[in-house]
């Protein structure tokens, strides 16, 4: 019996059970009593935070992107507007399997190789739960197709899109630029400046070009419509809207019909023309021959075709007006006799005698002059209008190269104009002081008798000649050309000048630029380099011919462009302005490889001026040598 009760004490398990039952209740009271305050904490302290992502869950904001604004001509002819089409498109963190996806999307539409390398492309630029464009522009019968097969495409779907459409020459593209895809180092320039948000539900932006340079008014401002969605992400119903505000449209001074006049006349030669108003600045036409579709960059270009623009020995890609950079040749000579008269170093009376050639003392080189036998006697009026070579070598001699420069620095040469595009070229206007930076020696006298005919180190732009042309033509006013005339407001429709460059005025003699002045009317009268060129117009022009050497000539030998392939042929190059008596446009004109400016560059110029004076429009242009000259 004693065993008994040794092995079962019930008094003490009875103990030991109510204790473990207080200690059960008390651990079920403290769970409880944090279940009660993490659910007062839930839904008391923390009701707003949670009914906002409740309300966010069931509420999206998805952003509208705005249209982007027309650019147009001068007459308001419409060089880029926008259109609306449907896109396939394809997300890759919605396909279980990219390929085979594909494929199927193959089977039903047609996806052209192209189209699928373009794709891979933008893939792998994209992240994975961005939609990546497959093809664009669908019919309405592969739209209904694609719709029809929805269920058998995951993570593909049609959408709306905008597309930019630029309905301007191939020359035009280097004016207007393009748009393309959106990539990682422009939403980086987008966030540092702060704009990212305005590009919400935005594909494109502006990459070269007035699309880049005018692209904070293009783009406009970006919507946002609050939609109400179910569980499975689906819109139910919209809630609120702000709607985008549409890009501003521009108005160009350009004048799209001479733009295409001027591409015309230079036929199968590339080079660059601008034509200016000289009264305020405006850029008429700015040609870069040859050009390219800016459409084929839009959505993305075919590897092939880049690398066929990229790599062509033509360089499509390079704007020349902006970016091309030639020896000014002889059309710095009005700028040089300008320099004589306002200096002090020649009178309009003086005069030299041309022998064909110039030597400096103590020195057996010769420089010779464009003519073989030289020009005799010969004054100012004359040395422009015959180009005179020993003329402008003796007063580069006199003149100095410092006093050369700094002379010619006033008309711009040797720096940026300011126009309203990006990319452009400062040229080079030597100087001792540069080519001791540059090369680490002296300057040489002989570097100062070519520079005196602008050959040697000396390189500039056509926009640069055009503004020095233009500067002659309205009495030394020095513009900053403008693209842009007017913006137009997309709220109240009307339309906002823009305005225009700086403008500086030099002190010159008006006596002085007169001289100058009827020199280069001289030179498209009968006997100048180039009269025929202008034979018969019914308005006057004063001009210089010039040319810039592409293969050197040695000593003793002369120029003979019949013996040298087309690619080896001297520039061609001309400015001028008119009518002479009151002008209204400035042009600058280069020709690569043309040979003479007043066989090829003047009559580019002279159609120009027939279109924008008189209307005409010019047949087939023949551009043909005229004596050799300049």
């Amino acid at each position: 019996m004693g065993f008994v009760t040794q092995l079962k004490n019930l008094d003490r398990e009875l103990a030991h059970f109510h204790g473990r039952l207080k200690v059960g209740a008390a651990l079920v009271a403290l769970l409880a009593a944090a279940l009660l305050a993490r659910g007062f904490y839930l839904q008391v302290v923390q009701h707003e935070h949670y009914i906002q992502r409740a309300e966010s869950n069931r509420i999206s904001r998805v952003p509208t992107a705005p249209n982007r604004g027309l650019i147009l001509d001068r007459n308001d002819r419409i060089l880029a507007e926008n259109y609306s089409a449907y896109t396939l498109e394809l997300t890759r963190a919605r396909t279980d399997n990219l390929e085979a996806t594909l494929t199927e999307v193959g089977t039903l539409i047609e996806i052209t190789p192209g189209q699928l390398r373009r794709f891979r492309r933008l893939l792998s630029e994209s992240h994975e739960f961005e939609t990546v464009p497959l093809k664009s522009k669908l019919t309405d019968e592969e739209v209904a197709i694609v719709a029809a097969n929805r269920y058998r495409l995951p993570g593909v779907e049609v959408k709306a899109r905008l597309f930019r459409n630029y309905q301007a020459e191939p020359g035009m593209a280097h004016v207007l630029g393009f748009i393309g895809r959106i990539n990682d180092r422009d939403l980086k320039q987008l966030r540092d400046d702060g704009r990212e948000q305005n590009y919400k539900g935005s594909a494109h932006i502006g990459k070269t070009g007035l699309e880049q340079s005018y692209e904070t008014l293009l783009h406009g401002r970006t919507g946002f419509d609050q939609m109400e969605t179910d569980a499975s992400g689906r819109a139910v119903r919209m809630l609120s809207r702000i709607p985008p505000v549409p890009g501003k449209d521009l108005r160009l001074y350009l004048d799209a019909a001479l733009q295409a006049v001027a591409e015309h006349a230079f036929g199968d030669y590339l080079g660059g023309l601008v034509a200016l108003d000289p009264n305020t600045g405006g850029v008429l036409a700015l040609v870069s021959r040859p050009g390219f579709d800016p459409n084929l960059f839009i959505d993305g270009i075919d590897p092939e075709t880049w690398k066929s623009l990229n790599e062509s020995p033509e360089r499509p890609m390079v704007n020349r007006a902006l970016r091309g950079i030639y020896p000014p040749g002889s059309t710095i000579k009005p700028l040089m006799a300008l320099a004589g008269l306002e200096l002090g170093l020649r009178k309009p009376s003086d005069s030299i005698n041309d022998p064909g050639f110039f030597s400096l003392p103590n020195s057996s080189h010769q420089f010779r002059d464009w003519k073989r036998g030289g020009h005799g006697v010969v004054d100012l009026r004359r040395s422009i209008s015959q180009s005179c070579d020993v003329y402008y070598y003796q007063l580069a001699v006199d003149m100095g190269i410092d006093r050369m420069h700094d002379y010619l620095a006033q008309f711009g040469l040797g720096e940026k104009t300011g126009i309203d595009l990006d990319g452009e070229s400062a040229g080079l206007l030597p100087s001792p002081d540069w080519k001791r930076r540059r090369f680490k020696q002296p300057w040489y006298p002989g570097e100062t008798v070519i520079a005196g005919i602008g050959q040697g180190y000396h390189l500039t732009t056509p926009l640069q000649l055009a503004v020095a042309a233009a500067m002659l033509a309205n009495g030394g006013v020095r513009i900053e050309p403008r693209l842009v005339q007017a913006v137009r407001d997309p709220l109240t429709h009307t339309w906002q000048p823009q305005p225009g460059g700086a403008r500086a005025q030099l002190a010159i003699a008006p006596r002085h630029l007169e001289v100058v002045r009827e020199g280069m009317m001289d030179v498209m009268r009968t006997g100048g380099t180039a009269a025929r060129s202008v034979a018969g117009a019914p308005y006057t022009v004063a001009g210089k011919t010039g040319t810039a050497q592409v293969v050197g000539i040695k000593q003793g030998e002369r120029y003979d462009a019949g013996r040298l392939a087309r690619e080896h042929l001297d520039h061609a190059l001309f400015i001028a302005y008119a009518p002479a008596e009151n002008p209204a446009i400035a042009v600058a004109v280069i020709v690569e490889n043309g040979g003479s400016g007043s066989g090829t560059a003047a009559p580019i110029a002279r159609a120009v001026f027939d279109y924008y004076l008189t209307g005409k429009r010019p047949g087939d242009m023949k551009l043909e040598a005229e004596n050799g000259a300049d």
